[in-house]
């Protein structure tokens, strides 16, 4: 006969949690969360622990790994001590709107949420998310997308200071409409296509190299180039391409545009050259693309209005007469 132990949790309305079938073992746990039942069980800050050592690390985006983390280190202290039926939607409203960080505060929810429906799949709450089927009912903070045009003289003043590898990332970028982590990690195409498989969504692309009007030359130069690696983009003695030598090298080339601006006495020019991050490259490859369902399909969106709402993409329309 097997005597099997666990820990009573009944009265919380919870599960009870298998300590095995060793009793020294068994004591030994009941002790761990009996003493840690007042601050512990029952609370968001168990499904917090849990989440953070179990599913966290099974993201393969390094972005993703690193937004969570920020996000979750925000809200724990806020949320950890209370139990799952403290937090209604009046709690998470008022939340959003003590955070000073609007769209941040969206965002930190969006992960709370997750984590909530994680921890009802582990049967450590059986309540429902509190904002559940409420999206019509505009909860969350009101955002407002950034709006970015890059214009020709606006890509050309910062892409003209960069150095071949800046030039090469922001050639493949508005190419392709690759995100920034896309473009370090793609491989050497082995073909007469480029094979992309997104680190955001997973899915895959292929880009023919014979349209492109930039992708051959930054393919040929990579090729005379001695590298370790296979990835496209690379530093000129061979080594692999990081955020922080793109962000180092961005921030150098648009400094360099902004003060001949300034020189110029052009202030409306500087504004929009202070304004534009590497990022924006995705938006400029969006916004040459032959219309919204052509930059839906290079930017891989499965709505077109996310295209539009974000990268300032537009229907092109040809007039009756």
């Amino acid at each position: 006969m097997v005597t099997y132990y666990f820990y009573d949790r009944r009265l919380l309305g919870e599960p009870d949690l298998p300590l095995g079938t060793d009793f020294d073992e068994a004591i030994k746990k009941w002790d761990e969360l009996h003493n840690q039942a007042p601050r512990l069980i029952g609370t968001l800050e168990e499904a917090f622990a849990r989440w953070e050592k179990e599913v966290l690390p099974t993201y393969t985006s390094r972005e993703t790994v690193k937004g969570y983390t920020k996000n979750l280190r925000t809200i724990r202290p806020v949320f950890k001590d209370s139990t799952w039926d403290q937090v209604d939607l009046p709690a998470i409203k008022s939340y959003l709107k003590a955070r000073t960080a609007k769209t941040q505060g969206n965002r930190e929810m969006s992960l709370l949420s997750i984590i909530w429906n994680w921890a009802r799949g582990e049967g450590l709450t059986r309540l429902p998310w509190p904002a559940a089927g409420m999206e019509r009912s505009k909860w969350k903070n009101k955002e407002t997308p950034r709006r970015m045009v890059v214009f020709d003289e606006l890509f050309e003043a910062v892409y003209n200071e960069g150095d071949q590898l800046l030039r090469d990332c922001m050639d493949l970028s508005t190419a392709t409409g690759m995100r920034l982590t896309d473009c370090i990690n793609v491989l050497m195409p082995r073909t007469e296509s480029l094979r992309l498989e997104a680190s955001k969504t997973g899915k895959e692309a292929d880009y023919d190299l014979n349209v492109s009007q930039v992708l051959p030359g930054l393919i040929t130069r990579r090729k005379s180039i001695k590298a370790t690696h296979m990835f496209l983009l690379s530093t000129m003695d061979g080594k692999r391409v990081t955020h922080g030598m793109l962000r180092y090298r961005y921030d150098q080339a648009r400094n360099h545009a902004y003060v001949k601006a300034a020189i110029a006495n052009d202030d409306e020019f500087m504004r929009q050259i202070r304004r534009m991050v590497l990022r924006d490259m995705r938006k400029r490859a969006a916004q040459l693309a032959g219309g919204l369902d052509e930059a839906s399909a290079l930017l891989q969106h499965d709505d077109k209005r996310l295209t539009q709402r974000h990268y300032g993409a537009v229907a092109k329309l040809k007039p009756t007469r």
